[in-house]
């Protein structure tokens, strides 16, 4: 019997621990209880495989949340296994994306879109819609994570049962959504939710990605000086059908006034951004919660008044091929960059241009040339 078996109090040590040195080692284990068999307590049954494509599919049709909240988990994953998976279960389900609405929501940072879009979501509710929200939050450039706090700030939209709530890191994608924002946007429909609210991280060049993807489109804007719209792109105030000068309540109340002014003086040099539909500029206070219901009408009548034209189906079937384009784009770019003869020359190749021997539309013509010889 060796000296781990000795210890007075039936500790011991690890065994990688050599005989040499556990005089000196600081680490001990304690042992377990040792089940009997003869307690009152039975041992928990092993862990359950992964759900079938069968219980998937009827799990999200019967609006399973945990379900649906694993089949996003696989149409986001970057296995190739996974994602496989998750377009099994997208061939399987067949929702009724007719009968949705999908409202793309954008704003600089701080203009307090997760707070408007939690008071949206309840007013929604109060009018008996179930609301699926998709907020997606910057991802790291070094790391690749994300915070992922907006379910956190939406405590009173997440006690709610016909409401749905996934946030999820943009992954570095431009745009503000994430690279499956169309995937998740489908299962959340087949799921029986018929309002789709999605958050964007922030006002960006890329804004017509989120454009593409939803019916109504939303601009959360700060009180301030008339300044502000030098920060505003011109594009991103184009593609809004409305625009929102959020916090418009005590001291900041007159100048979010103002703010409502100038833009709504603006907007008559843009572009309408729907056809037979005009824009409007109005404050809105998600604390005090005025002009919520006014956001909610607002976007229900755009919706009657585009399906009456016949633009919404118009819209929605572009966003279908948009998809179909958008799957191919990502599908030739991960095709090259998992290319072993790319990425045995990119090193070699960066090295040349950071040096200045190599112009870099030279190594771009190189390393096209590299893929489609293997």
């Amino acid at each position: 019997m060796d000296k781990r078996s000795k210890r007075a109090d039936s500790s011991y040590f690890p065994e990688w621990v050599t005989d040499e040195n556990e005089d000196t080692f600081a680490t001990i284990v304690k042992r377990g209880v040792v089940d009997s068999g003869k307690g009152p307590f039975k041992k928990r049954p092993g862990k359950k495989g992964e759900p079938s494509i069968e219980e998937f599919t009827a799990g999200i049709k019967e609006n399973n949340k945990t379900l649906l909240a694993k089949a996003i988990t696989l149409v986001e994953s970057n296995s190739a296994s996974h994602y496989s998976k998750g377009r099994e279960i997208l061939k399987k389900i067949d929702p009724d994306p007719g009968r949705s609405l999908r409202i793309g929501i954008t704003g600089p940072p701080g203009a307090g879109k997760s707070t408007i879009i939690e008071e949206i979501g309840l007013e929604l509710l109060s009018r008996g819609n179930r609301v699926a929200i998709l907020a997606v939050d910057p991802s790291s450039t070094l790391t690749g994570g994300s915070i992922l706090g907006d379910k956190t700030r939406m405590e009173r939209l997440a006690r709610e049962d016909n409401c749905f709530i996934r946030p999820s890191p943009s992954g570095g994608t431009l745009g503000g959504v994430t690279r499956k924002s169309r995937e998740i946007i489908f299962l959340c429909e087949a799921a029986g939710y018929n309002v789709i609210l999605l958050e964007t991280v922030g006002v960006g060049q890329s804004e017509i990605t989120v454009r593409s993807m939803v019916d109504f489109f939303a601009l959360i804007l700060n009180p301030g000086s008339g300044d502000e719209l030098q920060g505003i792109k011109r594009g991103v105030m184009e593609l809004a059908d409305l625009i929102v000068v959020n916090k418009a309540d005590g001291n900041n109340l007159k100048r979010a006034n103002m703010t409502m002014s100038e833009y709504s003086r603006a907007i008559h040099y843009l572009q309408p951004s729907t056809e037979g539909w005009e824009r409007e500029v109005i404050t809105a206070s998600a604390i005090e919660g005025k002009g919520i219901k006014k956001i909610v009408e607002i976007a229900e009548s755009f919706k009657n008044n585009t399906k009456k034209s016949g633009l919404f189906d118009r819209r929605r079937k572009d966003q279908a091929f948009n998809w179909t384009i958008s799957l191919v784009e990502d599908f030739l770019k991960d095709n090259f960059y998992s290319s072993k003869v790319v990425r045995t020359r990119l090193g070699e190749i960066r090295e040349k241009i950071i040096n200045g021997k190599m112009l870099p539309t030279d190594g771009a013509e190189e390393l096209i040339k590299a893929y489609f010889k293997s």
